[in-house]
């Protein structure tokens, strides 16, 4: 057996073990707004915020399949958690893309040091001498409780009249940010997604990465960590670090259905729901549904990597519906465990069912921008009409 496949065996195997135990801590992390401490600790002990992380700073590089089959596996268990761990750890992959100075920030004392973002262009800045004054407040910032170091969005003007706008993600670290708690909402409670404020912190150019080399896979750091893994489009692997988390609740979801329901009988009629036709119906449509969308997001990561390996360069076309076929995802969930939540009876609304909590996580994901279809989906659609492609964050 390689070594990759080792570790992706090493992982999963832990992956699997946390799903009771997460599945557990589910309601105190609810209650408390934020994964627990320990959480993050078990979830650093396995190696979990490493799988896409640059050899260089002890991570081991894995395909992203690696990655994405961890993070499914553990929102079997709570979404929450798996929410946290895609967006936090994808940014160990998006360091690996900014000038090697940045990296010896963040990592250089201590490379199990953790990153949250919020991607929003709603900064503003002034350009000095050797970077740029920095303010604003974001949202949605996941896990930023846990973290030492953010990943913000912003605009930066043109130089000159008529000149594009350049949009980079600026790195900061906690002593230029304030962290708002503001995170009372109705599904995935514990992914602690709060707001970050910035108060005129000055950014060095280093700590920038621009949007323009990631469409072109051009960045900076692509000099330094040159593992295929660091070729495939920003604008295709972090909107599955917001999407994915779906595809293992909605399994979640089907494998508390299918314990709750085997043992269900109605009260009404006092019949077996397992031998109701629509009941029946609704486990094999979701159960299809979990195999669709792992098949479409294997089959994604492994033509990018191709790619990155020097095959076939991937073409506008194939990165439009990738994109699409990612912002579809959380739809699709949504679909499929309203069924199994219209087939679990009266019992199902209270929060201590086993389906409530994935029905209400999967509808909160779905909330995201980057999982909202219908804007990609019409870009798609358009592109195969002839029309021009709309979205360069692809």
């Amino acid at each position: 057996m390689s070594e990759q496949a080792q570790i992706r065996e090493q992982l999963l195997a832990s992956a699997e073990a946390l799903v009771p135990v997460l599945r557990e801590r589910a309601p105190g992390a609810e209650r408390l707004g934020q994964l627990q401490p320990e959480t993050i600790a078990d979830f650093q002990k396995a190696g979990f915020f490493k799988i896409v992380q640059p050899k260089k700073w002890g991570g081991y590089e894995c395909h992203p399949n690696v990655f994405f089959e961890v993070q499914m596996k553990l929102a079997e268990g709570d979404m929450s958690a798996a929410w946290v761990l895609g967006v936090v750890a994808i940014h160990n992959w998006q360091m690996a893309l900014f000038d090697d100075q940045a990296a010896q920030d963040v990592w250089g004392q201590d490379p199990s040091v953790l990153l949250s973002s919020s991607y929003m262009p709603v900064a503003k800045i002034e350009r000095v001498e050797g970077g740029f004054n920095f303010s604003g407040r974001w949202g949605f910032s996941s896990g930023s409780e846990h973290c030492d170091w953010v990943f913000l969005g912003g605009m930066i003007p043109p130089e000159k009249e008529g000149g594009a706008p350049d949009m980079r993600t600026f790195l900061l670290p906690r002593s230029d940010y304030e962290i708002v708690e503001n995170w009372d909402v109705m599904g995935l409670k514990a992914t602690g997604s709060n707001d970050i404020v910035v108060k005129g912190a000055f950014v060095p150019e280093h700590r920038t990465h621009k949007g323009i080399d990631a469409f072109l896979l051009q960045s900076p750091g692509n000099a330094i960590n040159t593992d295929p893994l660091y070729k495939i489009p920003f604008g295709q692997i972090f909107p599955r670090a917001v999407s994915t988390a779906a595809i293992g609740a909605l399994q979640g979801a089907l494998n508390a259905y299918n314990e709750v329901t085997a043992a269900r009988v109605g009260k009404n009629d006092g019949k077996k729901t397992s031998t109701e036709p629509a009941a029946q119906y609704v486990a094999a449509e979701a159960s299809a549904t979990v195999d669709e969308l792992r098949l479409v997001l294997f089959s994604s990561f492994d033509r990018m990597m191709e790619a990155a390996a020097g095959g076939e360069p991937l073409t506008e076309s194939e990165r439009v519906k990738m994109r699409w076929e990612s912002a579809v995802v959380v739809q699709k969930c949504c679909e499929a465990v309203d069924k199994l939540m219209g087939c679990s009876g009266g019992s199902a609304i209270f929060n201590d069912h086993p389906m409530n909590k994935f029905f209400r996580d999967i509808h909160s994901g779905r909330g995201h921008v980057a999982n909202t279809p219908e804007k990609f989906g019409r870009n798609w659609g358009s592109y195969q009409f002839g029309g021009p492609n709309t979205d360069f964050f692809i």
